[in-house]
Parts: structure tokens; sequence; C-alpha cells
């Protein structure tokens, strides 16, 4: 696998997950990486194997999640020619592939239980038998596993093999969420739009205004760093005004015509501007008195709804349930009659 992967952050327990992963790509032992989705368990994966002494032999990458339960050992191991229906000639597994090198599997938890069997003599024993064939073939490969489960708890309900686990586990590297990251996320949001900038060929990288700033910060990003990517180089490309980007499109989903699952309860896109309109998912400064929240409320609202109505006034109004005097008085308010000019 071949990439141009960089890794960014300077929190402190981003920093101390990636020493560890440092220190321990010089041993030829097995590491096992934990993480959240998006947390970048991949990019670690690529960082043991470049800092190993088998960084210039295969770094071959197997999602165990992406293949059928029937299929995966036949993927791990290989086949012989008619193996099994389908199997018209023999194939080298992904352990054969990566002899010499780093064998990386991802979503580890996922493995059967007859898959783990063999995943451990494989382990132990440095070889490996295609699926109809009984002679054994020696490999030399190291194993870094990757998971978002907690796989002890796994063991103790019997659905994850502890003699596998304990093969696996001689170093953990625990990634942490970007939620216990926070003084990252500007730095990632500015690297990801710097780069999407210069991708869709901007001049220069105009950075992120107030309001941006505050829904980055503000969000809890359970998709963590690709979630944060994601939001970011969408609304670097989505933003046609001149200056910062001051709108950060989170949810690509939103929009006030989205269709409505069968059987929910409608969900609006923007709430009405009134009396009753709800406190901000994320929460504010506490040292922030109620007038200044429902401000800041308010505005993020605006700005929102006059994206999704491309900057017309009076669809903005329709969306949001107000008359377009009303609109015209809020965003004078906001300082945001300008918008779309």
């Amino acid at each position: 696998m071949e990439r141009a992967s960089q890794v960014v952050g300077q929190s402190g327990p981003f920093l101390d997950a990636l020493e560890r992963a440092s220190r321990a790509a010089a041993l030829d032992r097995p590491v096992l990486v934990i993480g959240e989705r998006g947390t970048g368990k991949e990019l670690v994966a690529e960082r043991l194997h470049r800092l190993s002494g088998r960084w210039d032999q295969p770094l071959v990458v197997m999602n165990c999640a992406a293949l059928p339960e029937t299929l995966i050992e036949a993927e791990l191991f290989g086949h012989e020619s008619g193996a099994f229906t389908g199997a018209t000639k023999a194939r080298a597994g992904r352990f054969e592939e990566a002899d010499g090198g780093t064998l990386f599997l991802d979503e580890l938890g996922t493995l059967s239980m007859g898959a783990q069997e063999r995943l451990l003599r494989a382990v132990e024993y440095g070889e490996v038998t295609r699926i109809g064939s009984s002679r054994p073939i020696r490999v030399d490969v190291r194993i870094v596993a990757a998971t978002n489960e907690h796989l002890p708890d796994r063991v103790e309900r019997g659905t994850f093999r502890a003699d596998l686990l304990d093969r696996l586990s001689f170093e953990v590297v625990t990634l942490p969420p970007l939620r216990a990251r926070p003084g990252d996320i500007m730095v990632l949001a500015d690297f990801f739009g710097r780069r999407m900038a210069a991708e869709i060929g901007r001049d220069e990288w105009p950075g992120f205004g107030p309001n941006a700033v505050d829904q980055l910060m503000e969000h809890r990003w359970p998709g963590n760093v690709r979630e944060l990517r994601n939001a970011v180089e969408r609304s670097v490309y989505r933003w046609e005004r001149p200056g910062p980007i001051d709108l950060v499109e989170i949810d690509p989903f939103a929009s006030p015509f989205r269709p409505r699952t069968a059987g929910a309860a409608p969900i609006p896109a923007a709430a009405p501007i009134t009396g009753d309109a709800p406190e901000p998912a994320a929460p504010d400064d506490p040292c922030d008195d109620f007038k200044t929240r429902v401000n800041r409320f308010e505005r993020q609202l605006l700005t929102r709804a006059m994206a999704e109505a491309r900057y017309n006034q009076r669809t903005c109004a329709d969306a949001l349930g107000l008359t377009y005097d009303q609109l015209r008085h809020a965003l004078k308010r906001h300082g945001l009659l300008g918008q779309g000019g």
C-alpha cells in the first residue's frame, strides 16, 4: 500500500499515542491499535510499518468487516484451485502477499471463531495452509491489528479467543477521540482547509470566520478526524463568497426539502425563530448569559438557513416560517443583511 499520509496534531494524549507507536515500531512484535471510527488507526498502522525494519517490504491491508464470513479465511490464507465453488485457480492469501512485511488487519473483532483459530496458528507458528491444501507455507509477517471494540469484554462473553488476544496485544496503542483533544480541532481544520483550497485552485486560504470557529469547537465530532475532514472540505468547496469561511457544512443532508422517513416524526432542518426555539445541541460557554447564548444560536441558524436557500431571502423566510420583513429585520440585527451579495 503506497500513500502520501500526514499525521497532524499537537495535543498531549495524541502525541503520547504516537510516541508509544513509534517506540513499538522497531520491535518485531504484534501491535493492537484501538480507537473509535475516524481516529486514524490505519495511519498509525502505516507509521508502525514505515518506522520498522520492514519499511521496504509490503504493507498489506485487509478490512475484516468488508468480506462475508465464508470468504475471510480464503482471503487471509489463500486457496487452491477447486477448493470451493468458484475457485477456478489457486490464489495466494494476504499472509503470503505480506511475507517479509506487515499485515494490517482492520476491524479485527469481526473475525469468526474459526478464522480466529487459524489466525492464532499463523501467528504462533509462522505457517499458513491454503484452503484445499495440506501443505503448510512458511511466512514471515508482522501483525498489526485494529478494532473499535474493547476486546477483553469480548473474551469475557466468549466471542473472542483469549489466547489470540494474548498473542496480538504485545503492545496496545489507544487513540484518543477528537473530543478528548480539542486543541487539535482548529489545527486539523486549518490543515484540511488549506489542502482543499489548493486542490480546487483557490489563490489563497482565507481561514475561518468566528461563526465557523464556534461550530467547529462546539460539535462533538462522533466521526472524529474523518468527519471533521469531510465537513471542512465540503465547506471550503461550497463557500462562494470572498473572505473567511463562516459556515461549516457539518451535515451534508441538511435541507428544508429533505424527504421524511416513513413512520418517523418530522425533523425540521431549521427551526423557526420564536420564543420556543430549542437550545443549541452543543453546550455554550458557561460564562455566557442567556441573551448571549440566544443571539449566538439565532445567528448560526440564520447563517445556515441563508446558505441552504442559496442566499435567496424569500426562500429563506419561507423555510424559517417568517415573513420577508421579519427575516430582513433579523438579518440586519446580526449584521448578515449583505449575505450572498
